[in-house]
């Protein structure tokens, strides 16, 4: 597939010919890195189309409030204190308020950062060595009620 993995206009105005032409009232495309849902009315016509070329939701449940811990400076941002110790936290660490969870490195000074929140970790947003803006999510918590 040519198009990175996203459905080309070309493709979409195909799907909606083929409803159209086909007697289909309805024609839902669920591929992952697409919806298409095209709806017809009894009028020979697309009556509601909605295209959503967005990335899909990495199956979170949405009742989950995650929230980030966030870069408080520009920086380097290493998940453990030095290249040959374990990383700090993990995926799926329970982790608590004060706790540090990286290290950002700024003119040769290296800042333990800590999270603000008790509760898990989710997910890792940032490379280990990866440079970071100030505010960037570095990681997704799931703070503990």
């Amino acid at each position: 597939m040519g198009h990175e993995g996203r459905l080309d206009l070309d493709e979409i105005r195909a799907l909606i010919q083929l409803a159209t032409e086909a007697d289909i009232t309805e024609l839902d495309v669920d591929a992952p890195h697409v919806k298409v849902r095209i709806k017809k009315t009894h009028r020979n016509s697309a009556d509601r189309i909605a295209v959503d070329l967005g990335p899909p939701v990495a199956g979170a449940d949405p009742d989950i409030r995650l929230v980030p811990i966030a870069a408080p400076m520009v920086g380097t941002f290493y998940r453990s204190s030095k290249p040959d110790a374990p990383p700090f936290v993990s995926e799926g660490d329970e982790i608590h308020a004060g706790q540090t969870v990286c290290i950002l490195e700024a003119m040769k000074l290296f800042n333990e950062i800590p999270s603000d929140v008790d509760g898990r970790i989710v997910r890792i947003l940032v490379e280990n060595g990866a440079p970071v803006e100030y505010g960037q999510p570095l990681f997704l918590l799931d703070p503990a009620p």
